[in-house]
């Protein structure tokens, strides 16, 4: 990880552009995930499936929700009404909605999972989730991060029911927004379509960059 913050920062210096990898290699240990986040980094395999070498994505542009700028459709709003959410509750079991292996483009591996599950433990990894009856009946949706600071990094959501993912994403910015500070940054890794469609913009990297320098002076959210 050390490697690809150095060839980030010297590319920089140069004025020359880096791929979306940035480097390979290194561990998943509590202390390198959180020196990642704090640079602008996040882990994925390089391999399929996510197998190895551990990749250090930093794409270009960037994707990000403006928390004052989610968009909630009125059949959204309804699933909302609809489905009881929970924050932390289910954290393992969100984490393993998510890596479900016959999902397309699958990523996270054994080890990704137990990785974030010390950060969980540890008190940095948080979920979002979202339950079809009251909780702790079926698990139909959730999602799960890293917070660091003013940043959430969205790492991966997951959904069996119709908008049960949206929902999460829903909770999640209504925890985030909470006491309304604007330093605030959710991290969605990479825009798509259907993110688009939720209010995602994407940033280029040197004002994603400043946008997390801006985070990292605000305080936590409270979970």
């Amino acid at each position: 990880m050390a490697a690809a913050l150095a060839r980030l920062e010297a590319a920089a210096a140069a004025g020359e552009a880096v791929g979306e990898v940035a480097g390979t290699g290194g561990d998943l240990e509590p202390g390198t995930l959180l020196a990642a986040y704090r640079v602008g980094l996040f882990p994925m395999g390089v391999g399929g499936g996510g197998a190895g070498p551990i990749g250090w994505w930093s794409p270009d542009p960037r994707g990000v929700l403006p928390l004052d700028g989610l968009r909630v459709s009125k059949s959204l709003r309804r699933s909302v009404r609809r489905y009881e959410t929970t924050v932390d509750t289910a954290f393992d079991d969100v984490v393993e909605g998510c890596a479900d292996p016959s999902r397309p483009h699958r990523w996270i591996t054994p080890e990704v999972a137990a990785a974030y599950g010390r950060l969980h433990r540890l008190g940095w990894a948080h979920s979002v989730e979202v339950w079809d009856g009251a909780p702790g009946e079926r698990l139909v949706g959730g999602l799960y991060g890293v917070s660091v600071s003013g940043l959430f990094a969205g790492e991966s959501m997951f959904s069996r029911a119709t908008d049960a993912s949206k929902v999460a994403l829903v909770r999640l910015v209504s925890v985030l927004h909470a006491d309304g500070d604007p330093r605030r940054l959710l991290d969605v890794q990479w825009s798509t379509s259907h993110l688009a469609s939720l209010g995602v913009v994407e940033l280029s990297r040197a004002d994603y960059a400043k946008a997390l320098r801006r985070a990292l002076e605000a305080p936590p959210p409270v979970w």
